[in-house]
C-alpha cells in the first residue's frame, strides 16, 4: 500500500468555526473530488463527509459547466443532490460508473472498511461495485490496524428471517443487537424496507472469510464489510491529509 502526504491550507474550505475533524471532513471531500472528469456518472455515498463532496460536486456543476450526473445511495444523498443541483441517474441507465465517492466507519491498512452505520449499506455496495474506482473520505480516526475494533459490523436482514439470523450469528460467536430508529417506535427501517443487525464480532483476523460466512446466512441481505473494494482512501488530520493507494 503506497502512501502520500499533502498539506493543506484553509484557503478552499468556508471560513467557519468547526472543530478539526469537520475541517478535515472537508479537505478530504474537496480532494476527492478532483478524481472527477467532465462527464464522468458518479455514486454518491451516504453521511457527513460524503455530503461535503456531494455540496462540492454542485458548486463544480454551477461554476465550471461540468457535465456530471449521480447515482445516490439513499434518500438522503438523493435529496442533498437535488437540493445541491447535482444532476440524477440510474443503475438502470448507468450499470458501469466512472467514480464512487463513500465514507467509512472504519478502515484496516489494506483499505478494508466496515461501513453501514448510516444504513444504506446494500446500496452503498451495489453503487461500489458498479465503480471503475471507490474513493474513500473519513478523519484519521476511523482508521484501525484491525477491522472489528471496538465496531459492530452493520448486517442488513430481511424481517422475516431475524431470529433465524441472530441465531446463526452468536452460533458464530457474533454478539447481535437489533438496531433500533431514532424518533419512532421499534427498529430502524433502510430504504429497502429491511431491518440492521449490528453484530459485534471483536477485532477480525479475516474479514474476507467472516464476510463470506455472514453472505451464505439465508435472509442476510449484505454486509458492512468491504473487502478489496477500495481503490484510494483520504485520512483528514488536525494538519494536512494522508492519502492510502490500493496495491
Amino acid at each position: 500500500m503506497k502512501k502520500y502526504w499533502r498539506g493543506w491550507g484553509k484557503s478552499r474550505l468556508r471560513r467557519e468555526k468547526v472543530s478539526w475533524r469537520e475541517e478535515a471532513k472537508k479537505r478530504v471531500a474537496l480532494e476527492a473530488v478532483e478524481h472527477i472528469n467532465d462527464g464522468f456518472i458518479v455514486g454518491l455515498g451516504s453521511g457527513s463527509t460524503t455530503a461535503y463532496a456531494i455540496q462540492e460536486i454542485g458548486e463544480k456543476i454551477q461554476l465550471e459547466g461540468l457535465r456530471i450526473k449521480g447515482v445516490p445511495t439513499s434518500h438522503q444523498a438523493m435529496m442533498l443532490a437535488v437540493h445541491c443541483g447535482v444532476p440524477l441517474a440510474t443503475l438502470n441507465e448507468h450499470p458501469q460508473l466512472d467514480l464512487a465517492i463513500d465514507g467509512a466507519d472504519q478502515i484496516d491498512r489494506e483499505l478494508n472498511l466496515i461501513k453501514g452505520r448510516g444504513g444504506a449499506l446494500t446500496r452503498e455496495k451495489i453503487v461500489a461495485s458498479a465503480a471503475k474506482q471507490l474513493v474513500i473520505v473519513a478523519d484519521e480516526t476511523k482508521l484501525a490496524e484491525r477491522l472489528g475494533t471496538n465496531q459492530a459490523i452493520p448486517i442488513e436482514v430481511l424481517p422475516f428471517a431475524l431470529p433465524t439470523v441472530i441465531a446463526r450469528m452468536r452460533e458464530l460467536d457474533g454478539q447481535p443487537v437489533l438496531r433500533e430508529g431514532q424518533g419512532k417506535v421499534g427498529p430502524l427501517v433502510t430504504d429497502n424496507g429491511n431491518f440492521v443487525v449490528d453484530v459485534d464480532f471483536g477485532p477480525l483476523d479475516d474479514a474476507k472469510e467472516l464476510n463470506v460466512k455472514l453472505k451464505l446466512i439465508s435472509g442476510v441481505i449484505e454486509t458492512g464489510l468491504f473487502v478489496g473494494m477500495a481503490d484510494t482512501v483520504y485520512l483528514g488530520k488536525p494538519e494536512g491529509i494522508e492519502k492510502l493507494v490500493k496495491d
